[in-house]
């Protein structure tokens, strides 16, 4: 994740203090603010839609895996259960290619 350059999240993620420390690593943050006076409706109209809209495909990627290979890693590794999610990730990119 060195080569992070934006993290787009939902609004539970919507804290000060979380994105101060995305900035200070040179990440930009695509975090919607909540809306509790109209200054953070004028912050989220800041917002880049292109860039945003992406975390609604990387859901619905999430969800399509989570269905279809099971929401749930089987081994206890940190290391393991990533190597689980890449290769179910790129079973997926395979199924998508044939599909096309």
């Amino acid at each position: 994740a060195g080569d992070l350059r934006s993290l787009a999240a939902d609004k539970g993620y919507d804290d000060m203090g979380f994105r101060e420390e995305l900035r200070a690593e040179g990440v930009r943050p695509l975090i919607k603010h909540r809306v509790f006076a109209p200054y953070d409706h004028a912050h989220n109209a800041r917002i880049d839609d292109d860039l945003y809209n992406q975390r609604s495909v990387c859901e619905t990627v999430n969800s399509v895996i989570k269905r279809s290979y099971g929401s749930a890693v089987r081994a206890r590794a940190w290391y393991r259960q990533f190597r689980e999610i890449v290769l179910a990730a790129a079973v997926y990119n395979v199924e998508q290619a044939v599909k096309q």
